[in-house]
């Protein structure tokens, strides 16, 4: 069983960055691939980025690709989303996903575990 916790939403101005973090607990991080989703009001989750278990690589929605930048911390257990140019598109609730699954994975169904969530707003 893992547990997610992302942090780092808030409010930012189109043009601004933020980071968010997701903390795991539970398994080997490494095993994991890891992915971040959005959710917009009124809109399915969608796709925002992966990264790969085990034999790591990356993978990006192309709305976000240049844009934002996944990462992973092994030792310290935590998935990042460094975000930048922001734009009042990327508004959403972002949650982070889990599955031991070797590479990336892209689809939500594919995922095991889910964070609560984190909002991200982008101010015009």
């Amino acid at each position: 069983q893992v547990h997610l916790v992302e942090s780092g939403g808030g409010l930012v101005q189109a043009g601004g960055s933020l980071r968010l973090s997701c903390a795991a607990s539970g398994g080997t991080f490494s095993s994991y691939a890891m992915g971040w989703f959005r959710q917009a009001p009124g809109k399915d989750r969608e796709f925002v980025a992966s990264i790969g278990g085990y034999i790591g690589g990356t993978h990006y929605a192309d709305s976000v690709k240049g844009r934002f930048a996944i990462a992973g911390d092994n030792a310290k257990n935590t998935l990042y989303l460094q975000m930048n140019s922001l734009k009042p598109e990327d508004t959403a609730v972002y949650y982070c996903a889990a599955v031991v699954a070797v590479g990336v994975r892209v689809r939500a169904t594919d995922y095991a575990y889910w964070g609560q969530g984190t909002q991200v707003t982008v101010s015009s």
